[in-house]
């Protein structure tokens, strides 16, 4: 019975879960228990697993039937019932986005997040569980992209993957996040105020008992003094701390070191020690340096923190395009809904001067749509009944009913936000190799002060405890942990809100190193849009001319129309818009038609098309029944700041090209104007891609800037590529980072901030270590005690966030030669 018992007991693989062969003898070390292994292979797995620190994969992967699972954490019936409601399709339509049949994508803000190492452990533990293809967290905002196949595992259970390691994860939507965001920085102010006051109090009975030391003060005056300490002190200790606690249980659960495990050490140890030290009426008491310890490292914190939401509150804006509302039409009627309740089949009606409110196929009606915020065309496009519109864009002209082919997650503006989310995921190298250095900091923190407590206890025990003390504090990696991502999201962040969006983690490290920028010409130093740069009459007038043309375009949203605006002109009458052609009406009781010269000529009958001036520009006729009157020639103009800025680029020792597929006179004219040297025109994408290619063969560090579907596979093939906020979707998905306000300036702001970035993190960096160095044998050696510690590691961290949020201002540019001479 006892070998049957045996057999029974090691019949299975605690790895594979295969049978175990009779007689094997194979086993590993896991959770203290020696685990039988059916093969030399398991074994080896498993014990690099566990040396690994990743022996928590043990714990949650899903278990067979003779391994049970050991879980990090139960959660109670009732959250697991509330979890599963979210693989419902209703709710799920709004967040997770179908790649595919079985693929699932999902953007997810996680709770509880500290430092580096918690992402770290997120990306591992969600990638090692059945079906997840992708985890990724993005350390600044919280959020975390996540890919899994739907066939094989369900969103609930990766949720509940994440509650039971100690973190939680909603789905990300603008307003939860707003409201998880404000919730945290409540939960922040409230525990920096209890450390503040209760550090200001226990200093002021902390420099009283220095002083009294010196002075004999009588013994039941002490007595006072530290039990009001203690009683003040123990808030800050059990409360304002309990951040530090948490995580530290945490990331000690996962095997997985951080800063918070030092810290906690730290602010526990000494308060326990000084607890004891009151309660026996002996040894020294350091409430002093708990309580100021705890203030100055929320302080770094909140700082940090303020920085993150600060970013997070400008990514939320982008779905903001979207309409509140939308006219869903019933058989009784228009009901006006909510843009969110609009599901697949649904039919609305979008009036003109309306945002459409989600992806669909045109029902009934036509109209020009204004698609310029999702594909950069400045001229509104012409859509008739079958073909498909995009949520977010502008109905311009006609009333047209719309039949709602995808909502929520589907949409192409989800699908941008996504892909910000991807970008922001992405690490650049230094934030990389800033986590890989803090981790094994923290190791080699906690053996240091193990050696230095062992030394001290020989030479002088009543020292010891004081002395590991010190080490442990001021050797906190808290600004070699802050030190990158501080900075990163300060200078992220401010260019966000200043018309730059980074869409890719390398961007910032790309534009510091820059020595080229390449530019497009049509869209990206030019405007985009139409202005009158020529009239020629051909019967009357040119200010007759412009009076008959303001009043046909007078009451048009038409770009074109914009053109004349500045005519003041009576508005015709019997106006009649004729999509994609032009306009006719009734002016002084005689008919006019201004537009493409075909359809304008047609009003003359029997009259021949007169000569279009020249090739160059956009050509408009104005006809009247008795023959052609005027053309006007409309055409695209420099961008305002464009011959500031590549002068700007310049000063900076950048090389500055022009790429364009245009080979009509105008692209050499527009080089020249703005003092381009090197252009090379009429080129086709195949040959930008080469040309850039071979640039960066030559060593150039390249950053391509461009706008149309021309444009994307040289943005594609750039090592750091810009779009324009009026690009094409494509364009925008294939760049790194979009230039939402078109100013070309903050381009060069970019590179400006871009380098002060790379400087301020090596500066940052360089701090944090000097001052580890200097300090750890300092405190080795009993020079520091535990408060001046706690001094200096706060100190330095603050000096590091300190120092990054200098980023959150532009770098102010010098004026430019042609300011100066204006001035």
């Amino acid at each position: 019975m006892t070998n049957a018992a045996t057999a029974e007991q090691v019949c299975s693989c605690f790895h594979c879960g295969r049978d175990v062969p009779p007689g094997s003898d194979f086993v590993a070390q896991i959770d203290g228990q020696s685990r039988p292994m059916c093969c030399p292979g398991c074994q080896a797995v498993a014990q690099t697993i566990v040396e690994s620190g990743l022996d928590n994969y043990y714990r949650h992967r899903s278990s067979n039937a003779s391994a049970p699972e050991i879980p990090g954490r139960q959660l109670p019936e009732a959250m697991l019932a509330e979890l599963a409601l979210y693989d419902q399709p209703s709710i799920q339509k709004d967040f997770v986005h179908a790649l595919d049949d079985s693929r699932r994508e999902a953007s997810l803000v996680i709770e509880g997040i500290t430092c580096a190492a918690c992402a770290w452990l997120l990306d591992h533990h969600l990638g090692r569980q059945p079906g997840v293809e992708q985890a990724s967290v993005n350390l600044s905002s919280h959020r975390m992209r996540l890919c899994w196949d739907n066939d094989r595992t369900s969103l609930s259970q990766l949720l509940a993957a994440i509650y039971r390691i100690g973190y939680q994860g909603h789905p990300y939507h603008p307003d939860r996040e707003e409201q998880l965001l404000e919730q945290e920085k409540k939960r922040a102010i409230r525990r920096l105020g209890v450390a503040g006051v209760g550090m200001m109090q226990v200093m002021m009975y902390a420099i009283a008992l220095y002083a009294g030391a010196m002075q004999d003060m009588e013994e039941r005056f002490v007595v006072f003094l530290r039990w009001a300490s203690l009683i003040i002190a123990t808030p800050v200790a059990l409360y304002a701390a309990r951040p530090f606690y948490v995580a530290a249980i945490r990331d000690l659960r996962s095997r997985n070191l951080s800063m918070d495990v030092p810290v906690s050490i730290a602010i526990l140890g000494a308060y326990c020690a000084s607890v004891w030290a009151t309660l026996t009426d002996s040894g020294e008491v350091y409430f002093d340096s708990v309580t100021m310890f705890t203030f100055f490292l929320l302080i770094g914190r909140y700082l940090e923190m303020q920085a993150r939401h600060r970013t997070g509150r400008a990514g939320n804006a982008l779905l903001n395009l979207l309409p509140t509302s939308a006219l869903r039409l019933t058989d009784g009627g228009e009901q006006l809904v909510a843009a969110t309740e609009l599901v697949v089949g649904d039919r609305v009606l979008v009036k003109p001067g309306h945002t459409i409110p989600a992806d669909g196929i045109i029902r009934r009606g036509h109209s020009s749509i204004d698609e310029s915020a999702l594909t950069g065309e400045y001229l509104p496009v012409r859509h008739r009944e079958g073909e498909t519109v995009v949520g977010g864009t502008l109905n311009v002209e006609n009333p047209i009913e719309i039949e709602i082919s995808r909502t929520g997650g589907d949409t192409q503006l989800s699908a941008i936000v996504r892909l910000l989310d991807r970008a922001q995921a992405e690490k650049p190298g230094t934030a990389r190799i800033a986590d890989r250095v803090s981790s094994y900091f923290v190791a080699a923190v906690l053996a240091t002060a193990a050696g230095v407590s062992l030394i001290w206890w020989q030479i002088e025990p009543s020292d010891a405890f004081w002395v590991t003390l010190s080490v442990l504090v001021v050797t906190c990696p808290c600004a070699l942990s802050l030190a990158t991502p501080t900075a990163l999201t300060a200078a992220t962040g401010t260019l966000r809100q200043n018309g730059l969006l980074i869409t890719r983690g390398h961007v910032l490290e790309s534009l510091a190193k820059a020595t080229h920028v390449v530019f497009d010409k049509t869209g990206t130093l030019t405007e985009g849009n139409l202005s009158l740069r020529d009239v020629i009459t051909l019967e009357g007038s040119r200010d007759d001319a412009l009076r008959l043309a303001a009043a046909l375009e007078a009451h048009s949203e038409h770009p074109i129309a914009r053109a004349f605006r500045g005519f003041g002109a009576p508005p015709a009458t019997d106006l009649e818009s004729h999509l994609g052609q032009g306009l006719e009406g009734l002016i002084d009781g005689r008919r006019y038609r201004i537009g493409k010269p075909e359809f304008a000529i047609e009003l003359a009958a029997g009259e021949a098309l007169p000569a279009m001036p020249d090739q160059h520009g956009h050509w408009l006729l104005l006809c009247a029944e008795d023959g052609p009157l005027a053309w006007f020639g409309l055409d695209d103009q420099l961008r305002q700041d464009a011959v500031d800025s590549v002068r700007a680029l310049k000063s900076l020792g950048i090389e500055v090209e022009m790429l364009t597929g245009d080979s009509s006179p105008a692209a050499h004219e527009v080089a020249s104007r703005l003092g381009i040297e090197r252009i090379q025109a009429g080129v086709t994408p195949e040959q930008k891609l080469a040309h850039i290619r071979r640039l960066q063969q030559e060593g150039a560090q390249l950053v391509m800037v461009g706008d149309g579907i021309n444009d994307i596979p040289v943005l594609a093939g750039a090592q750091t590529s810009v779009a324009m906020g009026s690009a094409t979707d494509l364009a925008k998905t294939c760049a790194d980072a979009v230039l939402l306000t078109g100013s070309l300036g903050r381009l060069v702001d970019a590179v400006l901030l871009a380098r002060k970035c790379r400087a301020i993190i090596r500066e940052n960096l360089g701090w944090a270590l000097l001052y580890n160095l200097l300090a750890l044998p300092l405190a080795a050696t009993g020079f520091i005690a535990p408060y001046m510690a706690a001094i200096g590691m706060s100190a330095s961290s603050l000096v590091v966030v300190g120092n990054a949020l200098r980023l959150s201002k532009l770098v102010r540019r010098k004026p430019s030669t042609q300011a100066r001479e204006h001035a």
